[in-house]
C-alpha cells in the first residue's frame, strides 16, 4: 500500500507538475509581451527559466525538505536527459537544422557554465559560497541574454519562431495564468518529492539515484513536448534552444539555490560518472549542432548517437545500483 501511494504521488506530481509549467510559462511569456518586453527577451530568459521550473522547484523542496541528493542528481539528471533522450529522439523523429546565430553563441556559453560546474564541484562539496557563484553567474547570464535579445535583428530566425510560441491573452488573464502555475507546481513538486523519497527508502537506493532517473525524466517531459512540437513546426532553433537554455538554467539555478540552502556533500561517483556523462553528451552536442563552416545539422545518426548515449548512460546506473 506505501508503494502504491508513493507510486501515485510521483505519477499525479509529474502530470500537475508539467501542466502547471506550460501555465506558468504561458502565462509569465504573456505578461511580459503584454508589458511590451521584446520577443525574443522573452523567450531568452522567460520561457527559458520557465522550461527549468520543475526542477528548480523539485530541487528546493528536496533542500528543503533534508535530500539534497534529489537535487543534485535532477540538476546533473536533468541535463542528461535533455540532450540524450529529448534532442537524441527529436532528432531521430525530424533531423534539426540550426541557423540561428545567436544559438551559436550559446554554445560556447554552455560549454563554459560547464567548466564552471565541474571548478566547484571538483572537491565533491556543494557549499553555499558555490551556490552564490553559481546564482551570480545566472544574473550575468540573463542580463546578457537580455542584451542579447535587445539587440539582436529582427531577422533573427528565432524571432519568427518564438512569436509563434507566445500567447495572446489579456494582461489580467496572463497574471492569473501565471500565479496558478506557480502555486500548481509548488504542490505538484512537494508531492513528487515525497513520493520518490518513499520509494528510495523502499528500494534501498540514494536520492541521487532517483533524481538522476525518475525525477530527472518527470521533470524533463516539458523540453521534451516543447522540442517535438517545435521541430514538428519546423521550428527547429526553438527544438535546440529550449534545451540550451534549461541546461545552462539547470546547472546555475537548480544547483545554486539549494547549495545556497544547505550545503550538500555529493556521492562518490557524480564527478567521475554522472557529470562526465552530462559533459561528454554537451560536447557532442556541440560537435554536431554547432555548424564550423554554416548552419548547424543534427541528422538522424548524429540523434541516434545521442540517444545510445543517454542509454549507455542508464545501463551503467543500473550495474551500479546493484553492484
Amino acid at each position: 500500500m506505501e508503494i502504491a501511494i508513493a507510486i501515485v504521488k510521483i505519477l499525479g506530481g509529474f502530470a500537475v507538475l508539467v501542466w502547471g509549467a506550460e501555465r506558468f510559462v504561458h502565462g509569465a511569456a504573456a505578461t511580459a509581451k503584454n508589458l511590451g518586453v521584446s520577443t525574443l527577451v522573452i523567450g531568452l530568459t522567460i520561457v527559458g527559466f520557465g522550461t527549468s521550473a520543475p526542477e528548480i522547484l523539485v530541487s528546493v523542496m528536496a533542500a528543503l525538505n533534508g535530500n539534497p541528493g534529489i537535487a543534485v542528481g535532477n540538476a546533473l539528471g536533468s541535463n542528461i536527459t535533455n540532450i540524450g533522450l529529448v534532442l537524441g529522439s527529436t532528432a531521430l523523429i525530424f533531423p534539426l537544422v540550426i541557423s540561428s546565430r545567436l544559438l551559436k553563441r550559446e554554445f560556447p556559453i554552455l560549454l563554459a557554465t560547464m567548466g564552471l560546474g565541474l571548478f566547484l564541484l571538483w572537491d565533491n562539496e556543494l557549499s553555499r559560497l558555490d551556490g552564490a557563484i553559481l546564482l551570480g553567474t545566472l544574473v550575468l547570464l540573463t542580463l546578457w541574454l537580455v542584451r542579447q535579445g535587445m539587440t539582436q535583428p529582427s531577422s533573427e530566425p528565432l524571432t519568427a519562431e518564438m512569436e509563434n510560441e507566445i500567447p495572446k491573452m489579456p494582461l489580467s488573464r496572463a497574471i492569473l495564468w501565471t500565479v496558478l502555475g506557480l502555486v500548481l507546481l509548488l504542490i505538484s513538486s512537494h508531492f513528487l518529492v515525497d513520493g520518490a523519497v518513499t520509494l528510495a527508502t523502499m528500494f534501498g537506493v540514494s536520492d541521487m539515484i532517483i533524481g538522476l532517473t525518475i525525477i530527472a525524466v518527470g521533470t524533463s517531459l516539458p523540453e521534451l513536448a516543447a522540442s517535438l512540437m517545435s521541430a514538428f513546426k519546423k521550428e527547429p532553433d526553438m527544438a535546440i534552444g529550449n534545451v540550451i537554455g534549461s541546461n545552462m538554467f539547470n546547472l546555475l539555478a537548480v544547483l545554486g539555490i539549494p547549495g545556497l540552502l544547505s550545503p550538500i556533500t555529493l556521492e562518490d561517483h557524480a564527478i567521475s560518472r554522472d557529470y562526465s556523462a552530462m559533459l561528454m553528451l554537451t560536447v557532442l552536442l556541440f560537435i554536431f549542432a554547432y555548424g564550423f563552416r554554416g548552419p548547424g545539422r543534427i541528422n538522424r545518426l548524429e540523434g541516434g548517437v545521442m540517444l545510445a548515449g543517454y542509454i549507455a548512460y542508464m545501463v551503467v546506473l543500473y550495474f551500479s545500483i546493484h553492484s
